[in-house]
């Protein structure tokens, strides 16, 4: 009966549904594995079909109590364990659109949940589902708003608020990280270190084909496993995926183990919280299946832990800072390995890797040239299975950091057997240059040299160092504070004129001060050929790219404003293509060690002023003069005062 209902209203509103299946045969494909049972067995929505550009697929019940199963009363977080999908409307078809969203070119997908026999008693309610977040929407009584024609409006008007796409998916996962930090914090009691530490750790878990939320039950069940605590499980569950993902254990995983430590033996993350009536470890664990896992596991150069911990950092009144923590955007590290023009048999190394945000960024460009559509399918995979094990390397030093950039690229299903816990000014260039890393890429910690006890820890000395243990012309790319090019103390100056002796400086770009939004730092990206001796004739190239297309948008941050592709394009035409620009925009100038390594620095205004450039400035100066004579200060023009 809810079937015969909801299928006439949707041929009222001119649309044409499929029951169980779809004539679309990429979606056909996706659903083929899409068993609500999560067995990878087939999938069968009630209802498919078209409406314009967007998917819609409709999952009925009966019984109007098997709606939707939410994780607490605010109704916009849809629990997505197997019980939740297989007994209710919302959660199976938010269960079939994520789906679709992963596996096929569908981005845009309106899920709907349908309950009830009576046509004037119907529960209908639409979600709209990315592949990377989906927002829950009010009911609606029927299907009208989803025509071809009227669908544009709804989404543009109810989904996005008339924002753009990118502000409505950043709002979304600012809202998301604020809403876990807060519950971290409330149900949790944990330390601003501890909780991107936890995240990661129920995210490796819920990754493990033997692990489901159904099995944290507080130690309270019949069975000797049931009388495990929630804490236990978990941590069991991070151990054996790290190990059926690393058989040959070249991950530290003693390393990474003993930062989770803590989940299994902390009691007020096992113990059943009474406003939850569950562990707080398994109401982390149903938010984060929910909300977050399904974007990281996306193919997409987004840093989405990385994001997260940046967030994590922002509410937690600056502790990043005092740590030298500046995490880098994803639009940055993409473009950074695109200056570097990174290619798929190039050795990268990034060593402070923090979340490992660079590596993948490297890795997603490199992915994209081994999908060759000349080359076969086994050799795509091998090209891809190459870069994986031997072609991404990273150090970090903070071992808190190190197992989030682990479970980072473990997610990704790569590079987590060459990320390593060590000191990186510790390691010899020597032992550095074996490895014969023809990228480097990095971020290093800023404002650590504040005396003559730190001067070793400089920006510079950190370039210096990469540059030295580098491969023989291999390109690297870092991104530091703009002081750094300056170079104003002894030891930044020896520095900068011994890079010069070693390395060539390729030239550097000075990018929007807002980069690093809330930090206060005015950031540049140097870019070196490493051991080539720096040409005296050599014509650096220096860089104005302030105007980078974003913005501050009010409660989000840093935003495109929809300009920032066609102006990184022109940045790279200027500096792998030699494009000609302004001087306003880029200078090429022979350099100094004594100079300050930037665009404002070499640059000088030749055009010639204009006969209306002369007018406006002697306007500017006689109104200057005449407001001075008016407020009895005409002495400053030679006038005597009467």
């Amino acid at each position: 009966m809810t079937d015969h209902i909801v299928y006439g209203l949707m041929t009222n509103a001119g649309l044409d549904p499929t029951p169980e299946t779809t004539q679309i045969k990429e979606v056909q494909n996706a659903l083929k594995t899409a068993s609500k049972r999560l067995t990878k067995k087939a999938g069968r929505p009630e209802f498919i079909c078209l409406s314009g550009n967007y998917l819609i697929v409709v999952e009925d019940k009966k019984d109007t109590k098997r709606q939707a199963n939410y994780m607490t009363d605010k109704s916009d977080t849809l629990l997505m364990d197997q019980s939740s999908i297989e007994s209710y409307a919302e959660n199976g078809a938010l269960h079939y659109a994520q789906h679709i969203t992963c596996y096929t070119s569908f981005k845009k997908v309106f899920a709907f949940g349908c309950s009830g026999t009576e046509k004037d008693q119907l529960k209908i309610r639409p979600i709209f589902v990315t592949d990377k977040t989906y927002k829950v929407m009010p009911t609606v009584r029927d299907f009208s708003d989803f025509k071809k024609e009227n669908i544009d409006t709804y989404y543009r008007t109810k989904v996005l608020g008339n924002k753009s796409e990118r502000a409505a998916e950043l709002e979304e996962i600012l809202s998301r990280a604020k809403q876990l930090h807060e519950d971290l914090r409330n149900y949790g009691s944990l330390s601003e270190q501890d909780k991107p530490v936890i995240v990661s750790g129920i995210l490796l878990a819920l990754c493990h084909k033997g692990f489901s939320t159904e099995h944290l039950t507080c130690g309270i069940g019949e069975t000797k496993d049931d009388r495990r605590r929630d804490g236990e499980k978990i941590y069991d569950a991070i151990k054996e995926h790290i190990k059926a993902v690393d058989p040959n254990h070249k991950v530290k995983t003693d390393l990474v183990l003993n930062q989770f430590e803590f989940i299994k033996l902390r009691p007020q993350l096992n113990a059943r919280h009474p406003a939850l009536g569950k562990s707080p470890l398994r109401y982390f664990a149903e938010y984060i299946h929910s909300k977050i896992l399904s974007a990281i596991c996306n193919n997409s150069p987004d840093d989405v832990l990385g994001r997260f911990y940046g967030e994590f950092l922002s509410y937690s009144g600056g502790d990043g800072k005092g740590l030298g923590i500046v995490l880098t955007p994803s639009h940055i590290t993409e473009l950074m390995v695109d200056l570097l023009d990174v290619k798929m048999n190039d050795k990268v190394f990034d060593p402070c890797c923090g979340t490992g945000g660079f590596l993948i960024a490297a890795m997603s460009k490199m992915f994209k040239q081994a999908e060759n559509p000349a080359k076969l399918r086994r050799e795509q995979e091998a090209a891809k299975m190459n870069i994986r094990q031997n072609l991404l390397y990273g150090v970090e030093m903070n071992d808190r950091m190190f197992s989030v950039a682990t479970t980072n690229m473990i997610l990704r299903g790569d590079g987590k057997s060459n990320l390593v816990c060590e000191d990186f000014l510790k390691i010899s260039k020597e032992k550095l240059r074996k490895e014969n890393f023809t990228v480097g890429l990095m971020n290093p910690p800023y404002s650590q040299a504040k005396n003559k006890q730190t001067a070793h820890l400089s920006e510079l000395r950190f370039i210096q160092h990469l540059l030295d243990g580098l491969a023989d012309g291999a390109r690297c790319a870092v991104i530091v504070p703009q002081s750094t090019m300056v170079g104003k103390t002894k030891s930044d100056a020896s520095i900068k004129e011994q890079i010069l002796a070693d390395h060539t400086l390729e030239g550097v770009i000075t990018l929007n001060p807002q980069t690093f939004y809330k930090v206060g730092t005015n950031p540049v990206i140097a870019i070196f050929k490493a051991h080539q001796k720096h040409p005296k004739r050599y014509n650096s190239k220096f860089i104005n790219f302030k105007d980078d297309g974003f913005e501050i948008a009010p409660h989000i941050g840093l935003l495109d404003n929809g300009t920032h592709e066609a102006k990184k394009q022109q940045l790279l035409d200027c500096w792998l293509n030699n494009a000609d620009a302004h001087s306003s925009f880029m200078v090429k100038a022979r350099v100094e060690s004594t100079d300050e390594w930037l665009h404002s620095f070499y640059y000088f205004n030749d055009e010639i002023p204009t006969e209306k450039d002369f007018e406006q400035t002697m306007a500017d100066y006689l109104t200057f003069e005449f407001k001075m004579i008016a407020n009895e200060r005409g002495y400053l023009f030679g006038y005597e005062e009467d």
